[in-house]
């Protein structure tokens, strides 16, 4: 009986004791695109997480080129081995090609509301549409972000390229891409973010 009581008082302690799986969806942004893979969004956050006494596995699921489309279409596979948290880093791709926002918000509320289903806190990662597209499709587009982000149960980080946007010094020679150091700026600027979201975890 009284190795029983231990067991069941131990057992929230052991629970806690694997490492929370933080899937990252996303496109090229977060896959780390012209980098080294020790550079790339995914390894730095998880070396920031380390450093600050996280227990955090990586579950890679961003895919350069891809759109709120394509992550919504390989959301089930992606969580094959299930998931504690998430943060969903899409969108940028259908800026790039002028998907209607109606279209994207379809599909970004698809994920949201899959990964709700399954108790899935979730950090939305915003993003802005190119300008050449015009003022009513930015604002059509950056509204989408905005109402998604004040749902319930989501965390909102309004802008993922905030802490490079303006610094062509942290941006790749293709215009689009951080480099090495703006990566490492993001995950600075992301991190008590990040943090939140693990907090809604444990």
């Amino acid at each position: 009986m009284a190795l029983g009581v231990c067991l069941f008082t131990l057992a929230p302690f052991a629970a806690r004791a694997a490492p929370v799986r933080l899937l990252v969806l996303g496109d090229s942004l977060s896959a780390g695109y012209g980098l080294a893979a020790a550079d790339g969004f995914e390894a730095r956050l998880a070396e920031a997480l380390r450093a600050r006494g996280h227990d955090v596995r990586i579950i890679d699921g961003a895919v350069s080129g891809d759109t709120s489309a394509g992550g919504r279409a390989r959301l089930d596979w992606t969580l094959g081995d299930g998931a504690d948290a998430a943060i969903v880093e899409l969108g940028a791709n259908d800026g790039l090609r002028g998907t209607e926002p109606k279209e994207m918000e379809v599909n970004l509320t698809a994920i949201l509301d899959a990964l709700a289903a399954k108790h899935i806190p979730v950090l939305l990662a915003g993003m802005y549409a190119p300008p050449n597209l015009g003022a009513d499709y930015e604002k059509e587009f950056r509204g989408v972000f905005d109402r998604l982000g004040a749902r319930p149960g989501v965390i909102y980080y309004p802008f993922f390229l905030d802490a490079v946007v303006g610094h062509p010094e942290l941006i790749q020679p293709d215009h689009l891409h951080p480099n090495a150091e703006g990566v490492r700026r993001e995950v600075a600027a992301i991190l008590p973010y990040v943090e939140r979201l693990l907090a809604e975890v444990q």
